[in-house]
């Protein structure tokens, strides 16, 4: 087969979804559930189809000509994410982390299915989100004094130690130190007091606190409330992009956009969820040094974005299709086309809004044109 191939995504209704988004935007059936991920590729949980037939099995039949040097399967996972409530606080780890631990509990003998298990593949999962609507979340450490500040401007005398921690200790020792102790049993009145803190207003506080009084609502009782405090709030407006390495704990909060990952499910959790938390090994693999989001600045060319981030298993093309334009897709890799507004037409393959489809490796090179956008995702240099 080398001509693109309609893709019948596969949708997952998880609780902080949203019911509304995918069919406002893509004008897909509303289920009156949460609609929280558009899952497009051919992760094993859950492959896209192709007439009826799993992506994974398509591949399995001919790994050369579908995946190309990038095989046997697909190294990435395109999604959309409709966020209306707070994701797990969470983070990945790195390739040696994750051969490494899925070893070690294959030889333990925990089934993978097991909702306690923490590594549920050999693999690495950096991911990189494009925002198509304002879009915000937490993402890596803030500087321990701005921490401080905010934790101080609680005013309640629970936090006295953490903040004197902050400004008193080298920066990764002093986030290690209270993001740990924020976690543990022995703090449960200060985050009780926390809580109280941020919901104790009647109209909740404003400002910079609005959104940790937001969380407390939305996960009474969770240490995780706590832990944001030290985290870097992040917004986005359509078309920017942030990318998460190995080891940034991060939880995204709320809008719609595309994220493209390696093709791995190994998440470690610690908070803001009723999943399996993991709070020891978390500690072992999260990077403590504080920093800015990572914003992924596109490259423009005449209507093409593209998205280089520091991964070697994708890249992100942002298609602005202008009528009139015609845009080229190149063979030789395998890839996933997803058009979010507008039509496009690829390969005499004409896709609407949230339609999408896959050019095997083997695919000729190919032209793209119509009105809209079009995502387009390819594995990394």
């Amino acid at each position: 087969m080398t001509a693109p191939m309609r893709l019948a995504p596969v949708i997952q209704p998880y609780a902080w979804g949203s019911p509304t988004a995918f069919p406002e935007l893509f004008g897909t059936p509303a289920t009156g559930e949460p609609q929280a991920e558009m899952w497009m590729g051919a992760h094993p949980a859950a492959p896209s189809t192709v007439g009826g037939v799993p992506l994974t099995e398509l591949i399995a039949r001919d790994p050369l000509g579908m995946a190309g040097a990038s095989g046997p399967g697909l190294p990435y996972l395109l999604k959309v994410l409709a966020v209306a409530g707070p994701l797990s606080l969470q983070v990945h780890p790195t390739a040696e982390q994750a051969r490494a631990g899925f070893a070690r509990e294959e030889a333990a003998g925990v089934p993978i299915g097991d909702p306690a298990r923490t590594y549920r593949d050999p693999f690495p999962k950096p991911e990189m989100v494009c925002a198509l609507t304002p879009f915000h979340g937490f993402c890596g450490f803030r500087a321990p004094d701005e921490a401080a500040d905010l934790l101080e401007s609680l005013d309640i005398p629970e936090t006295g130690r953490w903040v004197e921690t902050l400004r008193a200790r080298p920066a990764g020792e002093a986030l290690r130190e209270v993001f740990q102790d924020m976690l543990g049993d022995a703090s449960k009145d200060a985050r009780e007091a926390v809580e109280h803190a941020l919901t104790g207003a009647p109209s909740g506080p404003a400002g910079r606190l609005a959104v940790y009084a937001e969380l407390a609502r939305a996960y009474p009782g969770d240490p995780g409330v706590a832990a944001a405090l030290l985290l870097n709030h992040v917004r986005l407006q359509p078309g920017e992009a942030i990318f998460l390495g190995a080891g940034v704990p991060h939880a995204y909060l709320g809008g719609v956009g595309v994220e493209i990952m390696a093709n791995s499910d190994n998440v470690l959790r610690c908070g803001l969820t009723g999943k399996h938390r993991d709070v020891p090994e978390l500690m072992r693999i999260v990077d403590f040094t504080p920093a800015p989001p990572h914003r992924v600045r596109p490259s423009a060319d005449d209507g093409r974005h593209g998205y280089h981030p520091p991964a070697t298993q994708f890249v992100l093309v942002r298609h602005d299709l202008a009528e009139g334009a015609a845009h080229t897709v190149p063979g030789g890799v395998p890839q996933i086309l997803l058009c979010t507004s507008g039509h496009a037409v690829v390969g005499g393959l004409t896709l609407g809004p949230g339609e999408s489809a896959f050019v095997p490796a083997n695919a000729p090179e190919l032209t793209l044109t119509g009105e809209g956008t079009v995502f387009r995702a390819l594995p990394g240099g």
